[in-house]
């Protein structure tokens, strides 16, 4: 079956479901992610893969890649001929990262990258990344064995046509250390507005996780800040652990985040209920009346009011449009959507605040 079209203006206007509110937990968890690193015997690692090669290896990847449909149709985009338009809107769905898909004023985007994606948008591939494959499964609320599950499928059909680089003592290989073993890294991306106001206790995370060997990081990943109160919590060890292990290791620890976060917002609900109110009202009146808004002061807005709306402080917001416009507020996705194309530079930042105001102030008045 051929691949389907590749349309950024409906991907830019819609919201994956991997994002939406699910199950018991979606007040704490927004989702869960399984990602396995693999490279391919007979090829350098990237960092010493000439740009012939890699472009060799990305051809040889990309039918086998285009033809799997566990979870729909599969689009395949070539990163080194995608302007920064399409590599940022990537970067904000979380299905591209910084190193593979840069802007190109950090630096030239090699030969040879690509991404691949499911049309739900719950498994991505990205092609030549630190690694040769980097294979990511995603869910909505608490379900990493689904996210494994759905990772593992795809794992096996490819390792089926193409021969990983593997060690019978160490497991798969990688290009950084820290992956050898089982390649596989398991986060979830929780919100946690009542710990982060509460410096002193959102510590108690950070110190509780690093002796597990766990590690919390910020919205994208490792290197990023917890822009709108969203933490990932993703394991470290991969070397001499079955990947069944990580992830019950992961899976313990953070039903007790859970519990903690709900039991500070208990607590700063029967303490500080009239500085809560005032926060979320305050959030509410800036979305619905401000004409310039920065994406760091849009993404706080947005977790005051779903907070408020979790605690029963604010009735007039719903958690399906907050998930929606957390992506959309972002600077590629602001202008595909306000011109209904992917152009070929992005607008001024004076331009996007206004932009950015106005489809607040139109979603939530």
């Amino acid at each position: 079956m051929p691949p389907s079209a590749f349309d950024p203006v409906r991907l830019a206007e819609r919201v994956a479901p991997w994002l939406l509110p699910a199950g018991d937990d979606s007040d704490v968890v927004v989702s869960s992610r399984v990602r396995f690193a693999r490279n391919v015997e007979g090829f350098p690692f990237v960092t010493k893969l000439t740009d012939e090669r890699a472009g060799e290896l990305s051809e040889r990847l990309r039918p086998a890649l285009q033809q799997f449909e566990v979870a729909g149709r599969m689009h395949w985009v070539d990163i080194a001929s995608s302007n920064d338009v399409l590599r940022f809107l990537l970067r904000e769905r979380h299905l591209v990262s910084r190193d593979l898909a840069p802007s190109e004023g950090e630096r030239a985007a090699k030969p040879g990258r690509a991404v691949a994606f499911s049309d739900d948008e719950r498994l991505s591939v990205m092609v030549c990344e630190e690694d040769h494959l980097r294979i990511q499964s995603m869910e909505a609320g608490l379900h990493l064995q689904e996210a494994w599950e759905r990772a593992v499928a795809l794992d096996r059909e490819l390792e089926a046509r193409v021969p990983y680089a593997a060690n019978a003592q160490y497991g798969y290989l990688t290009a950084c250390p820290t992956n050898v073993g089982t390649g596989m890294r398991a986060s979830v991306m929780l919100h946690l507005p009542a710990l982060a106001l509460v410096p002193s206790e959102i510590e108690k995370i950070f110190t509780a996780a690093s002796r597990t060997g766990l590690a919390v990081r910020g919205l994208y990943g490792e290197g990023s800040k917890a822009y709108g109160d969203f933490y990932q919590i993703s394991n470290q060890i991969t070397l001499g652990r079955s990947e069944e292990a990580l992830l019950a290791e992961l899976s313990e620890l953070v039903p007790a985040v859970l519990a903690f976060e709900r039991s500070v917002r208990a607590e700063l609900l029967r303490s500080r209920r009239a500085e809560l109110t005032d926060r979320v009202t305050r959030a509410l009146g800036l979305v619905r009346s401000s004409r310039a808004m920065t994406t760091d002061a849009a993404l706080a807005h947005l977790s005051s009011l779903r907070l408020g709306h979790l605690l029963g402080l604010c009735d007039q917001v719903d958690l399906r449009t907050l998930a929606l416009l957390r992506v959309q507020i972002h600077k590629a996705h602001l202008q595909v959507r306000t011109y209904r194309e992917v152009g070929n530079a992005l607008v001024e930042p004076t331009e996007r605040d206004r932009m950015r105001a106005e489809l607040l102030r139109r979603s939530l008045t």
